[in-house]
């Protein structure tokens, strides 16, 4: 008895390499054959500022249709349904409690160089130049103090003029 297990003790122990190479292989032929690319959803247009990077060739100017909303006069704040005053106290969570604005509240937009006090003035404006140049751009820049009720009106204008490239300028600092 001591015979068969010393003998089988000095046998060397040999692992088949071939048969984990062949798994190996159809693994990795698996998992290449349902491997799916992940397609690019969509690409933003991006207008970079020229003589920046490694290209230093003139780059063509892109005119844009500057769109300006200014706050003339702020008026009342009213409570969030336009009945009386807007109460400035916190609720329980903190935060101011909603308000809207009453109609002493005034608006001035500009369409580039042209002043204009109403939103049909200006989606009038935008058409005129859509219908000259639809490439053109535009640019919405919101003035402190307006809110996002007086953009998405301007907003709403400049979609229904025709223009798909639309841009907004950042805040202002104090």
């Amino acid at each position: 008895m001591k015979s068969s297990l010393k003998k089988a003790a000095e046998d060397q122990c040999e692992l088949e390499m071939t048969s984990m190479i062949d798994v190996v292989f159809l693994l990795l032929i698996f998992f290449l054959c349902t491997l799916k690319f992940k397609t690019l959803e969509g690409k933003l247009a991006a207008y970079l500022p020229k003589d920046v990077g490694v290209n230093t060739s003139d780059a063509e100017e892109i005119e844009k249709v500057e769109i300006v909303v200014k706050v003339v006069s702020p008026g009342e704040k009213l409570d969030a349904y336009g009945r009386g005053p807007w109460d400035p106290t916190k609720d329980a969570n903190g935060n101011y409690k909603r308000f809207s604005y009453g109609a002493g509240r005034k608006l001035s937009y500009g369409v580039g160089p042209r002043k204009m006090s109403d939103v049909g003035d200006i989606q009038t404006r935008l058409t005129q130049i859509y219908k000259a140049d639809s490439e053109r751009p535009a640019t919405i820049d919101s003035r402190p103090g307006t809110v996002y009720e007086d953009v998405v009106a301007v907003l709403d204008a400049t979609l229904n003029a025709g223009f798909t490239q639309i841009t907004f300028v950042g805040s202002y600092e104090d």
